[in-house]
């Protein structure tokens, strides 16, 4: 009998349980793993809350993964026991020792990237992709305005977006994640509690605005974030960790310059198998080739989720974090 977390109701990180679970063997397309490493994000928190409901309860939180096959299902051919592979979407069911998921949403990893860091960088990692290259396309004549610029996400867009060559503004809420996201690539951290942000951006911008806003904070952020874009410019909005948006009236966005709005998610983009091929090898691409490093800040026991989860809200983590069985 193995491990896992488990979530009987919606709530605080105190109803994240402990608890011994039977993972069943691999069902018709199913490949068992054996968890080295798992993903913390902030999706997790959403699922925790009942913000985005889970199928149904009591269930297993986590959308990342990485570790070892220990046994296939029938009609698998792509995986065998033994490969190291990683994983990031849905189903969920990552915070457990052992777990079974649908072969289709696997990747195997190169020799070079260890199941650690495979485990802190699929979900964030394939995410940063689909922003530079999916919901607008990031190059050396860019300028954009990304939010958390220090967190998970954040430090991975920073670096990727630099290698493609363009002009970084990035949130932060302190000094010293200031400096993290400097060297991580952002041209101008801007400290959002001391800043006026609109005012910023403008003066940094020469009164252009920018091309993209990536906004993964929400309620707090919106308006302020369609008022640094350019005419026809792209917002963003990935995530809300200040709370929900709530309804918004889409004459705005013709107001503020024929903006263009989307809502993206990691899930969508990579659905189809060839997506998440292509996400994943664009990824372990700049990872190997040294673009993109992948920063592990924080490490928690499996079993202490509870911690994790109040480290994140709290805003105490920067990088990427990961959970161990």
């Amino acid at each position: 009998m193995t491990h896992a977390i488990m979530i009987h109701k919606t709530g605080g990180p105190e109803v994240l349980t402990w608890e011994s679970y039977d993972p069943a063997m691999p069902g018709p397309g199913e490949v068992q793993i054996i968890h080295e490493a798992v993903g913390l994000n902030f999706i997790d928190v959403y699922h925790r809350t009942g913000l985005y409901p889970l199928p149904g309860l009591p269930a297993i939180p986590g959308l990342e993964g990485a570790g070892v096959v220990d046994k296939v299902g029938e009609g698998v051919h792509e995986f065998t026991a033994g490969d190291r592979v990683a994983y990031a979407g849905v189903p969920p069911g990552a915070y457990a020792e052992v777990r079974c998921i649908p072969a289709h949403r696997l990747v195997k990893l190169p020799e070079a990237i260890s199941t650690h860091d495979a485990a802190g960088m699929m979900l964030q990692g394939m995410t940063a992709r689909y922003l530079l290259k999916g919901c607008a396309h990031v190059g050396a004549k860019s300028t954009i305005l990304v939010h958390a610029a220090a967190g998970g996400v954040g430090s991975l867009v920073c670096q990727w977006a630099r290698h493609l060559g363009a002009t970084i503004i990035g949130t932060v809420g302190s000094e010293e994640k200031a400096r993290t996201a400097k060297d991580n690539g952002c041209t101008h951290p801007i400290l959002y509690r001391e800043a006026d942000l609109v005012e910023a951006v403008r003066e940094i911008t020469k009164g252009k605005g920018v091309d993209v806003v990536y906004d993964s904070v929400g309620k707090s952020t919106f308006m302020q974030s369609l008022d640094c874009l350019r005419p026809m410019g792209i917002m963003v909005s990935f995530g809300q960790s200040s709370g929900s948006i709530g309804p918004i009236d889409p004459a705005i966005l013709g107001q503020k310059g024929s903006l263009f709005l989307t809502r993206p998610s990691l899930m969508n983009y990579t659905a189809r198998r060839e997506d998440l091929l292509a996400h994943a090898h664009d990824l372990f691409g700049v990872i190997t080739s040294g673009v993109v490093k992948i920063q592990i800040k924080q490490e928690y026991a499996l079993k202490d989720v509870q911690t994790a989860h109040r480290d994140l809200e709290a805003r105490k983590t920067t990088g990427s974090s990961i959970l161990l069985p």
